[in-house]
């Protein structure tokens, strides 16, 4: 196998999983490009604002990829592609602009206030890079603004993911 830029490859499938996963109505959440155990694997987490992901969904993105990133992969590689599943650590500000008025479940590594835990449960309100996360806690329904150096991990905690 000839040498390649992953960073590359990334970039010129980008485009075609973004195009693919909007004409079903899909938004890519995360990609992965990986070698585990001598092998490559292309992972996509997609995601709908209006239904919960579904095998359907699934099959849909990989038979609309297959042809078009055997194209532009030079070599062997499994595709995967699978819901962002109900406990989904978010790990980008794509993902926490996307679940805005989802239920999450909180770690931060300093707590929000004194006295209040470091794990707690609350709706996801507002993101921005320079201020972080807002978030309306369950217990107590007190709005906080957390810093994104402060958060230890925030996951989706919420019904509305599951399928039918």
């Amino acid at each position: 196998m000839q040498q390649f830029n992953k960073k590359q490859v990334l970039g010129q499938i980008m485009p075609v999983i973004e195009n693919t996963a909007m004409r079903h109505n899909l938004i890519p959440l995360e990609v992965s490009f990986e070698k585990e155990n001598g092998h490559w694997f292309l992972r996509i987490f997609i995601y709908s604002n209006d239904h919960p992901v579904n095998h359907n969904d699934c099959e849909h993105m990989t038979r609309g990829l297959g042809d078009l990133l055997d194209e532009l992969i030079p070599f062997k590689y499994y595709l995967e592609v699978s819901s962002p599943g109900l406990d989904r650590r978010l790990k980008s500000a794509k993902e926490y602009i996307i679940f805005k008025g989802h239920n999450v479940v909180v770690k931060v590594k300093e707590p929000v206030e004194e006295g209040y835990p470091k794990k707690f449960n609350a709706k996801l309100v507002d993101y921005n890079e320079s201020f972080g996360v807002k978030v309306l806690t369950d217990d107590t329904n007190k709005e906080y603004t957390i810093k994104l150096d402060n958060i230890f991990s925030i996951r989706l905690d919420d019904i509305n993911l599951k399928g039918e």
